[in-house]
Formats: structure tokens, sequence, C-alpha cells
């Protein structure tokens, strides 16, 4: 009777071990999956953040300056070529080589300027995002580089771009696009190799990167290299 006792009791334990075993992995497969569908989430919700707060900002800047800056070089060989001066131009511009502040280093989106402001045609735009204007543009969200900007030949349009390869960030940037319209937003696999944004190739996404990027105003020419499903076939 004893050797029974003994065998049940053993049964019951290995019973009890595989019990722990299922309910260890039901918890750690689940939680693993909710941490990852939250980074994404969390990615999603910061990009989306930026980009209504860049848009609005930059809109703001056109309503209360319709004039522009007229300027600005937009032929051919000018400082910016077919951009629309009551948008910023990029930072970069040499339109700024003799303003109070220079051109900047790159064209990143923190350091546009509002043309028209000061009114008329001057070229000390005030920055849009700063301690003049009271708009900050937040650091750009974990994973990701700051946004760039673009005002030429293709319209009006701005992006941001990451190299890693976490398996949620493919994920939340689709699920991002899905929230524009197929012409307003496009994502930019440029993983393989460099892919152009523009049709004079003068930008574009980074090899080794994904890119996704907003416009603002569309030209005939603008270009979406970067469409692989399809769904920007249509347009401009």
């Amino acid at each position: 009777m004893r050797n029974s006792e003994q065998g049940s009791a053993l049964v019951y334990i290995l019973i009890a071990i595989a019990l722990l075993a299922a309910l260890t992995v039901s918890f750690l497969s689940p939680s693993s999956q909710q941490t990852s569908s939250q980074s994404g989430f969390r990615i999603m919700t910061a990009l989306s953040s930026q980009i209504s707060l860049i848009q609005s900002a930059v809109t703001e800047c056109r309503i209360n300056y319709k004039k522009g800056d007229k300027s600005i070089d937009t032929t051919g060989t000018g400082s910016d070529p077919d951009a629309r001066t009551n948008y910023p131009i990029k930072p970069n511009s040499t339109h700024y080589t003799t303003a109070t502040i220079g051109p900047t280093a790159g064209r990143l989106v923190k350091d546009i300027r509002c043309p028209g402001n000061p009114g008329g045609n001057n070229i000390n735009h005030v920055k849009i995002f700063g301690t003049v204007s009271g708009k900050f543009l937040p650091a750009a969200p974990d994973l990701f580089d700051d946004w760039e900007y673009y005002n030429g030949e293709d319209g009006v349009f701005f992006w941001t771009k990451t190299n890693k390869s976490d398996a949620f960030l493919a994920t939340a940037l689709q699920k991002l696009d899905d929230e524009y319209g197929e012409c307003e937003a496009d994502i930019v696999d440029a993983t393989g190799a460099a892919v152009t944004l523009d049709s004079n190739a003068a930008i574009s996404c980074t090899n080794g990167y994904k890119c996704f990027r907003v416009r603002l105003t569309i030209k005939a020419t603008a270009v979406y290299n970067g469409d692989t499903d399809g769904e920007e076939a249509a347009c401009p």
C-alpha cells in the first residue's frame, strides 16, 4: 500500500510540474507579444503626434503669412528650384547665406523657418519651432532619426527614417500608413539600396533604412519610388 501511495504521489508531482511548465509558457508568450504590441503602439502614437504637430505648424505659417517671401529664387539654377515660396524652404538653403541665422548643415524639420515672418521679402525668416514661436518639436521617437524636409519640384514633404530591425516597427509603420490617404503618406523600403525620394534624385532614403514620408503638397512630378504594394500606383 505504501509503495502504491508513493507512486500516486509521484504521478501527482509530475502532473503538477507539467502544469506549471504549461502555465509558464502560456504566461510568457503573451507577455512578449503584449510588450511588442505596446512598443509598436507607442512608436506609432509618437510618430502620429509629431506629424500632426509639424502639419499644423506649417499650415499656421502658410495661413498667417500667405504671401511668403517672393525673393526666394525658385528658378532651375536658384537656391530653391520650383519651391513654393509661401511654405518653409529647406533650412540649409543658400537663400539664408546673408541672413542673421545662416543655412544649417542639414535639412531638419526642427530648423525650418516661416517665409513672410517677418513681413515682406525678408530673408530673416523666423524659426517655426523655438522660443520665439513658443512651439517645440520633441526629439524623434526612439529608434528613429530626426524628421527631414523637402520643398521643391515634387511638392512639399517631410520624412523620418530608421535602420532598426525590431519586428514591431514594420507593423507600426504599416498601421500608421493606413491612417493617411494613399497619396498623402508612404513607406519607403531602402533596406536593400538607397531609394530616391524626388524626381531629380537630389535626396533619398538612405541605404539600409526604412523611411516614412508625409506630403503637405503634391505636384505632378512627384515620385513614389518606395511603393512596393501598388497602393500609390495612381498617385499623384
